[in-house]
């Protein structure tokens, strides 16, 4: 998916995989594991050729994958570090433990850009219970003061029209907009992805952050308003990913 909405925004992806994952539209069935030396070994591989612009993290699996990438981004000077801090599949799934969250606050998160957790995900990070617009913004500052220069959350898991926030140089910016799709709708499968991916695409081209965070929340909009029912779970994003939204870079 990073790969794909990486070439909607115009920019040449590369990847490193910590895990590997048997799933399909209905959730996730198992999860290999790949050795930290691994990982280490493919960050060198890539970083060492073709030096990153900007970077995301994904699902990183455990503490210590956590604590590899971490130490890599140190050692390799990798900038404007997009943190999605994936803990939990869209079925349930835990994709990150106790042990990994407790490293990610302490390794990862200071050497980061932006952290974009989604509501749940936020709470987890912050021990902040999120429940409206105040304690939304509670849980950002508490994260900002783990030492990551910037906080986006997600607010589409609390009721009403979702509001994403965005703390960014001691100040909030709030992007609104109405809820897409009928109640029942299965979800649409990896938006969380495509908005770090879209973000550190925009980021590595320029953009300050509130105008690379509007772009990819509107690559998002458009993923979900055109997603596909191919299985029998979450639905889709179309292969045209990126069409008929402003997230194409922009000219020259």
């Amino acid at each position: 998916m990073d790969l794909k909405v990486f070439q909607a925004c115009g920019v040449h992806g590369t990847s490193v995989a910590t895990a590997l994952t048997a799933q399909n539209t209905l959730g996730v069935r198992r999860v290999h594991r790949l050795p930290p030396r691994f990982v280490a070994a493919q960050i060198d591989a890539v970083v060492g050729d073709l030096p990153p612009a900007a970077a995301k993290t994904g699902m990183l699996d455990r503490a210590q994958v956590v604590e590899v990438v971490a130490e890599r981004v140190r050692r390799r000077r990798i900038s404007n570090l997009v943190i999605d801090p994936v803990i939990l599949a869209k079925d349930g799934t835990p994709l990150l433990d106790r042990r990994g969250i407790e490293a990610l606050k302490r390794a990862l998160l200071p050497q980061a850009l932006v952290v974009t957790p989604n509501v749940p995900e936020a709470e987890f990070l912050s021990g902040v219970p999120i429940h409206d617009r105040d304690s939304l913004r509670e849980a950002a500052r508490v994260l900002n003061s783990l030492g990551v220069a910037s906080v986006l959350i997600k607010g589409g898991h609390l009721e009403g029209a979702p509001v994403d926030t965005l703390f960014w140089q001691g100040e909030y910016v709030e992007f609104t907009g109405e809820r897409l799709g009928s109640p029942g709708q299965a979800p649409v499968h990896g938006t969380g992805c495509m908005f770090s991916a879209a973000l550190a695409a925009r980021v590595a081209q320029g953009d300050p952050l509130p105008e690379a965070c509007r772009i990819a929340r509107d690559l998002v909009r458009g993923a979900i308003s055109q997603a596909l029912s191919l299985g029998r779970g979450a639905r889709l994003a179309p292969p045209w990913l990126g069409e008929n939204t402003d997230a194409h870079p922009h000219p020259g």
